[in-house]
């Protein structure tokens, strides 16, 4: 009978079944109770393996151990990346998301992982799917907003909104389309708006290539929104690397691209074209056979570009460029001899990143002033690839330019001029009306004065690809006065009469000491803070203040040092100068009256010559100075103790980021620091207090967002670009930042350093209005108060801080005697402000 014989199976089946569920909890039950072993004995490699085998196992139990597993994962995974082991973090990550996928802080601390090795595009997706999981994550904000600063660049929405540049370009394709040329490459597509322009004008084939995986994936948005998906081609890569018929199917008859930066050659546009030229375009036109057809040619747009450039004196330039003191806080710089900036002209300067900065000439605080008239350093044919080919490999060309206004020599100052076509022309000049900024060479040496009728010889080359303007020499009354590079040591004279030079250099032995041929390299921000000279003196008379103070407790106690931590980011003199105060102070600089014990967390070797240096010059015993790092085994972890049984009596924290944005992580440091000093001890500084105003600014719009339609011709590109929106703009120069002041300056939010209970992390502040129009933007900057006497802004005359600002989302209409209410919120580091209009 079958019933008879199928039925005892099904038990058997089901006693099994029942064994094994009871072996399978024990599993589980084990893994677990192994997992919280391994975590109180900190071994989190080891609770990861069970963690994952039970849950694996108990899919039931995640929501039970979520918060345990997160820890775990978490503390593996810094764990695994001090140990380098980037590969097995990775591993990790995948594991756990597999387990929780949609658990939107793991997929966040995995994009965290990512950006900070230097993963952006992927950083970014992750942080957009947290976002996506939990839209209020505020981890997952600050982060996004962080990334899409690096991935969509500001310009990108400064270009897109520019309509007169669009257009431009627009009508340049259009003519080329039309008078022939059918197929078409975009190089750089970007959002793909060139090539949506070549395809309206109607194209046949149009293609386009994009590198930035981000900007790729936005571009192809972009097609399938305004239903060109099918009809543009575009591949995520390099032109480079674009081949026949791999990647297109034929040479096309016209390439356009705007790969150029504010110093023309920067973005790699000659060796794009090179390429284009040999590999994807169509021949040039034969001017011998002038009957051949457009179709059958190949052209660029744009056509060619001629490079402008003008001397300047610009003190805003300078001090981020050259030390421009010789003390600081009671220290003598002198001893350092030369300090330049990573910014040099010259090819063979070691360390040096570009040859030029970028900075808008007409949004320079105190402005600028021209030395010389504008002149013509440089005009180049696109369509000539002989001449493109030829460029690095010219002969230095030189010019001399008769200065027309005697001062400082500061920087060349340079901009150009594209030739879309015959008719269509794009000017990157300082007094146009454009989205670009102006290629900056800062002249670094130390003679650098001129005077009306004297000649500046520059050099213009194109070495490496990057265009180059040197200044080599200033001719004065038949005398050439050689200019040498910075890291070269100082100046040379060369003088047509042998006499002369001769009598000039024994009165430069008899009237001048000699200076130390010395030359150190730091980043500019590094510069402007050195130059912040109400900065540092307001330090040394707060610390002066605190250290009277703590020596009276000291030698009537006669208990241990006085213990000064400066762990400020990159350079920084302020351990020195405590120290400095300390040996000042001291009778007998040889013995134990020296009470103040100052450590540095400088890392870069240079860095600490430098200090050590100026610590020798400046009478400091050595012992007085010590690199803090040196003493800790885990560089992550500098708040600590000075010694097991010790406490530090001053605590130096670097609050505010140059760009004008409180920096990551400041309240936890401020934390652990109250946690690491004495009684009597202080943080400096102790209190931050953030000052705002409601101003009305396009600028500000113009930079944050794509305003419509209208600029982009028409084509839907803002919605997508608009996702990397960031509320909050950095480097912003107030002073100078077009924009109407809609209310006087008003505190909107304090910081206390020394007394957590004093914090808060949300506040309402109402701002009554003073001129009528649309609160676009509240700009903000901060008072940092050192203790109760000195205090710095950054927002002063010679601040080396840049600030801030809330872009609003919805910008609001105000009337003078009004009142706003401001809701602020600090979460982390990361200030959010929303505005209405009190009732």
């Amino acid at each position: 009978m079958p019933n008879a014989t199928t039925r005892p199976k099904r038990t058997r089946r089901h006693r099994r079944t029942q064994r094994e569920d009871a072996a399978r909890n024990e599993l589980v039950s084990r893994s677990l109770e192994s997992a919280q072993q391994c975590l109180f004995s900190q071994d989190y490699g080891t609770a990861f393996v069970h963690y994952l085998l039970a849950l694996n196992i108990a899919p039931a139990l995640r929501d039970f151990a979520n918060e345990s597993f997160r820890f775990t994962l978490f503390k593996w995974a810094d764990e695994l990346d001090s140990l380098g082991r980037i590969q097995d973090l990775f591993d990790c990550y995948e594991q756990a998301m597999e387990l929780f996928p949609v658990d939107e802080v793991i997929v966040n601390s995995m994009g965290e992982h990512l950006f900070r090795m230097g993963f952006r595009d992927e950083a970014a997706g992750h942080f957009y799917k947290a976002l996506k999981l939990r839209p209020d994550f505020p981890e997952a904000k600050e982060n996004f907003y962080r990334v899409a600063n690096w991935l969509v660049e500001r310009w990108h929405f400064l270009m897109l909104n520019d309509h007169g540049r669009n257009h431009k370009y627009q009508l340049a394709i259009k003519k080329a389309v039309e008078g022939g040329c059918s197929s078409v490459l975009d190089i750089g597509t970007g959002t793909g708006i060139l090539g949506m322009c070549a395809k309206m004008a109607g194209a046949a084939e149009v293609y386009a290539c994009e590198l930035s995986k981000t900007m790729y994936e936005l571009a192809c948005e972009v097609l399938s929104a305004n239903g060109m998906a099918d009809s543009i081609k575009i591949v995520h890569m390099k032109s480079l690397d674009m081949e026949i018929p791999k990647d297109i199917p034929n040479r096309v008859s016209l390439v356009v691209t705007e790969t150029v930066d504010a110093g023309l050659f920067g973005e790699g546009i000659i060796e794009s074209l090179i390429h284009a030229w040999k590999h994807l375009l169509l021949p040039p036109p034969n001017f011998r056979e002038p009957l051949s057809s457009p179709s059958q040619t190949g052209r660029v747009i744009p056509a060619g570009a001629t490079v402008f450039g003008v001397a300047v004196q610009c003190h805003e330039i300078r001090r981020h460029h050259r030390l421009c003191v010789s003390s600081l806080g009671g220290l003598d710089l002198s001893v350092l001899g030369q300090i330049y900036s990573p910014v040099s002209c010259f090819a063979d300067t070691e360390d040096s990143t570009e040859p030029y900065t970028t900075e808008r000439l007409s949004r320079l605080r105190g402005g600028y002033i021209q030395l010389t008239q504008p002149f013509t350093a440089l005009d180049i044919d696109f369509n000539n690839v002989q001449e493109l080919e030829g460029l690095c490999s010219r002969e230095l060309m030189q010019i001399r330019l008769c200065v027309t206004r005697g001062g400082i020599l500061d920087a060349l100052a340079v901009w150009f001029q594209l030739h879309l076509d015959q008719d269509n022309h794009l000017s990157t000049g300082p007094q146009e009306d454009t989205c670009w900024e102006q290629a900056i060479y800062p002249v670094q040496t130390p003679f650098n004065t001129v005077k009306c009728g004297d000649e500046i010889l520059v050099e213009v080359s194109c070495k490496d690809s990057y265009l180059r303007l040197c200044c080599i020499a200033i001719v004065r009354d038949g005398h050439t006065f050689k200019m040498d590079n910075a890291t070269k040591g100082p100046s040379k004279i060369l003088n047509a009469n042998p006499e002369t030079e001769l009598c000039s250099a024994l009165a430069g032995l008899q009237t001048t000491q000699e200076k130390p041929d010395r030359a150190f390299m730091l980043e500019s921000s590094e510069i402007a803070l050195l130059n912040n000279t109400a900065y540092h003196n307001s330090f040394q008379k707060a610390m002066s203040k605190l250290l009277v103070s703590l020596k009276s407790t000291r030698r009537s106690q006669e208990s241990d040092p006085i213990y000064v931590l400066d762990v400020s980011e990159g350079f920084s003199v302020l351990s020195l100068m405590a120290a400095q105060l300390d040996s000042d102070s001291s009778e007998d600089k040889q013995n134990s009256s020296r009470l103040v014990q100052a450590y540095s967390s400088v890392e870069k070797e240079h860095h600490q010559t430098m200090l050590r240096l100026l610590a020798k010059e400046n009478g400091v015993l050595e012992s007085a100075l010590e690199f803090w790092l040196s003493h800790v085994e885990d560089d992550s972890a500098v708040l600590q103790r000075p010694s097991i049984e010790k406490l530090w009596s001053v605590i130096i924290l670097d609050c505010i980021e140059t760009c004008g944005l409180i920096r990551q992580k400041l309240l936890e440091k401020a934390t652990l620091a109250r946690c690491l000093l004495e009684d009597g001890g202080q943080i400096f500084p102790e209190r931050i207090v953030i000052h705002g105003m409601l101003v009305e600014s396009d600028t500000l719009l113009l930079e944050s967002a794509v305003q419509g339609r209208e600029p982009t011709l028409g084509f839907n590109i803002a919605p997508f670009i608009n996702q990397f929106t960031v509320p909050v703009h950095m480097f912003l120069d107030l002073s100078t930042l077009e924009c109407t002041h809609l209310s006087e300056p008003i505190e909107l939010f304090a910081l206390d350093l020394m007394n957590n209970t004093a914090n808060y992390t949300d506040k309402e502040v109402k701002v009554q209005v003073s001129t009528s129009g649309k609160v676009t933007a509240i700009p903000f900057w901060y008072q940092i108060h050192l203790d109760s006497e000195q205090s710095v802004s950054t927002y002063s005359e010679d601040s080396h801080w840049k600030q801030a600002a809330v872009v609003l989302q919805q910008p609001l209409v105000v009337s003078r005697g009004e009142w706003v209410r401001l809701s602020i919120r600090l979460h982390k580091s990361s200030i959010s402000i929303t505005a209405v209009k009190q009732e």
